[in-house]
């Protein structure tokens, strides 16, 4: 399939993907709150940066969006236009999640990926994320549940 903006608007248009205070990030940190969780944000002294960390737990949060982190699900789907570009970059972004995760768990710190896709049932993932919060599983991640409608994740 041919891309159908030109490379000056394809490129304007990637410029303007965010980094942090992502709306599943958002979505994340708003039901944290609720619940009565704090934390911290972006902390730069640590591997990766996490998005989300809890200093007192030694828990940081990762919240990926499933198309540039690589994941299993329909949204983590490549593009079938130029794969020589799309399949080196969400590899190498896997690999730099893994390094970073080994290298906060090296660090003494626990890590959690929160998956785009597993917020189209917020109160789900946010009972995974307060489990990992509450105990000492060392690596966890949220995953879309057998209920979600696949069409959505």
């Amino acid at each position: 399939m041919v891309d159908s903006l030109t490379t000056e608007q394809r490129s304007r248009l990637m410029r303007r993907v965010k980094r942090s205070n992502t709306k599943p990030e958002m979505i994340v940190r708003r039901l944290l709150h609720a619940r009565g969780w704090r934390y911290r944000l972006h902390a730069k002294t640590l591997p990766g940066t996490p998005d989300i960390v809890f200093p007192s737990r030694k828990a940081a949060l990762f919240v990926n969006g499933c198309f540039w982190h690589g994941h299993s699900c329909r949204l983590g789907r490549l593009p079938s236009s130029r794969p020589e570009f799309w399949i080196p970059k969400i590899e190498g972004n896997r690999a730099r999640d893994q390094r970073k995760t080994e290298q906060l768990m090296t660090a003494g710190w626990r890590v959690m990926t929160v998956w785009q896709c597993s917020l189209n049932n917020p109160e789900v993932a946010l009972e995974d994320v307060e489990t990992f919060l509450r105990t000492a599983i060392p690596v966890a991640e949220t995953v879309a549940k057998d209920d979600t409608p696949r069409d959505k994740c």
